[in-house]
């Protein structure tokens, strides 16, 4: 009968450990500091709208003659002060600038759901300059 207790009591502890050793990761300052935006604009808008956002990436000279990158640091400054946050939206969401594509095969296919969407536009917002 001991060893059932004891055998009851360690399945116990490791499960309790094991709980909290998942909340700590969870709140782990790694965890918290993910950057979905900055991320999703690092691995695709960068190569063409810079890492900066001023339109200077690397894959600029490859594009078709006469495309001109837009400099996203610059959009609140164009909008008399105030970043157009639904325009940057549905620019991302719609396809309907042609260089990202249509609306039925964007560049970046089935990617950019509502939630990153929200997070680089959310991103780009924070590329304004001051």
């Amino acid at each position: 009968m001991n060893s059932k207790l004891v055998s009851a009591f360690i399945v116990g502890a490791i499960t309790v450990s094991g709980g909290t050793m998942a909340q700590a990761q969870q709140g782990s300052p790694a965890v918290q500091k993910f950057d979905t935006g900055k991320y999703e604009y690092g691995a695709h808008c960068a190569v063409c709208h810079g890492l900066s956002g001023k339109g200077d990436g690397i894959f600029v000279d490859q594009l078709k003659s006469g495309t001109v990158v837009p400099n996203l640091t610059e959009l609140s400054k164009q909008n008399n002060g105030v970043f157009p946050f639904k325009r940057v939206y549905e620019t991302i969401d719609s396809g309907k600038v042609s260089a990202h594509g249509t609306r039925e095969m964007p560049i970046w296919g089935e990617r950019y759901v509502r939630a990153r969407i929200l997070a680089l536009t959310k991103y780009i917002n924070r590329l304004q300059a001051k």
